[in-house]
């Protein structure tokens, strides 16, 4: 999303080399361009405005220290006043109250406030929490059966809605249904809009007062820019909101939004929705954001993410397997390729990965179609030939290739690859770590 953000960013700090320190002439110039990047990008232009003073006040004089050039001397001014701008420290969910505890889900139609709620269904559930899932949403039928259909790929409760009833009854047997059956979380979905209106706004204001809801979050689509921005600050104005959801991170647009709504509303960022997956809700943390923003990418997200979604029994199996002597093959292979699905997906670790290394990545025309033709080849082989892929010879290869629907040069890369993987391997068991990132830089050209 903010890759012409970051683009522009990279060039104004260019712009600064060879300059012994940070003055107001070269520090004038620069912002001008800073400011244009933000502009592009749709960020409010009241946060503009007040995000360049400071940024300026903070610069001029900066003195450069050894080893630092005014560059990255400005680059950690703008990385600091970004963070401020989206909230500083990282906000957290408040439900230190009487169980069950409620969250309120507020926003436009086509936000992505239902999809949002099943996240955070499954994002609590791995908090070991309770949930119940319930639809106030009576006006698009299709809402409720959507909210159902998440409750069951999550795992968690559905609040069944009878037909006829209204929010307000729907959300008062709710909560005697969670008290009950001893849920610690309520998330209600509420119906939404095409635009703001005041029955809209009544509605969700009654069953704010009904609910008395521990957190109220504002689910608003990072892709709107400005127009999001406006709306966050008329709900705002009605509802004592705690936190925003800001969904479709992953999208194309210029991501003002992300930029914008901490400072318009006064409420913190909580969540981003950064996939379409159900475990695509992360929570917000404004300083990884800016170093995603200039480029530096969120490397601390990544490694979470992978220790989030891998197997430890099948992690520990592996470096046994290794340490044993026993030969990397090609069913691990396959299940580093697995890994890298429940990751999100290529797409969405090369969105973390410093600006340089993505782009670099990206040019090699490393998608998830590659990785899907690779399982493909893979699951075309006999257990056999996964273990010792060796005895793979033209006759294997032109089987393979016809059951897996591609050509024996493609099954020919793959075993390539496979083979630089596995010296790969053998260099880390033996602690080689120089001999590996050698082998990392052959490996490459295969990934085209």
């Amino acid at each position: 999303m903010f890759d012409n953000l970051t683009e522009r960013l990279s060039d104004v700090i260019k712009t600064l080399r060879g300059e012994a320190r940070l003055t107001e002439s070269n520090i004038q110039d620069a912002l001008r361009e800073v400011r244009m990047a933000l502009i592009e990008a749709d960020v409010a232009l009241p946060v503009i405005k007040i995000f360049i003073e400071q940024v300026k006040q903070r610069a001029i004089g900066h003195e450069v220290l050894d080893k630092l050039s005014p560059g990255q001397a400005l680059i950690g001014v703008v990385h600091e006043e970004l963070v401020a701008i989206m909230g500083g420290d990282k906000a957290e969910l408040n439900l230190n109250v009487a169980p069950p505890a409620v969250i309120l889900m507020a926003g436009l139609q086509g936000a992505g406030k239902t999809t949002s709620s099943g996240k955070l269904a499954k994002w609590l559930m791995d908090q070991k929490k309770k949930v119940l899932l319930v639809s106030c949403d009576v006006y698009r039928p299709a809402a409720i059966d959507q909210l159902a259909l998440l409750a069951e790929q999550t795992g968690a409760d559905f609040f069944p809605v009878q037909t006829g009833r209204q929010p307000a009854e729907i959300c008062t047997a709710a909560l005697d249904f969670a008290r009950k059956h001893h849920h610690d979380v309520v998330i209600v979905d509420t119906a939404g809009r095409l635009g703001i209106d005041e029955a809209m706004m009544r509605e969700i204001s009654q069953l704010e007062q009904l609910l008395k809801p521990a957190e109220t979050l504002f689910v608003v689509d990072a892709m709107q820019g400005q127009d999001a921005v406006n709306t966050a600050k008329a709900f705002a104005e009605v509802l004592p909101l705690t936190g925003v959801i800001l969904t479709k991170l992953d999208g194309d647009a210029r991501g003002g939004a992300a930029l914008s709504v901490r400072h318009i509303t006064g409420k913190p960022i909580k969540f981003a929705g950064v996939a379409e997956k159900l475990n695509g809700l992360e929570p917000f943390y404004p300083d990884r954001m800016a170093s995603r923003i200039l480029g530096m990418g969120d490397v601390l997200g990544l490694i979470e993410e992978a220790q989030r979604t891998s197997d430890q029994k099948e992690a520990e199996r592996l470096m046994k397997k290794m340490k044993s002597g026993k030969s990397f093959d090609l069913n691990d292979f396959q299940q580093q390729f697995q890994q890298m699905k429940k990751m999100g997906g290529m797409s969405a670790m090369l969105e973390k990965l410093p600006h340089q290394l993505s782009q670099a990545a990206q040019n090699m025309n490393v998608d998830e179609k590659i990785i899907n033709r690779t399982e493909g080849i893979i699951n075309s082989m006999t257990p056999q030939e996964r273990i010792k892929p060796e005895i793979i010879k033209a006759s294997r290869k032109r089987r393979i290739a016809a059951g897996s629907g591609v050509s024996v040069q493609e099954v020919n890369r793959l075993l390539s690859q496979f083979e630089q993987a596995r010296k790969m391997m053998k260099m880390m068991n033996k602690g080689g770590m120089a001999k590996m990132m050698r082998a990392v830089k052959g490996m490459l050209p295969h990934m085209r």
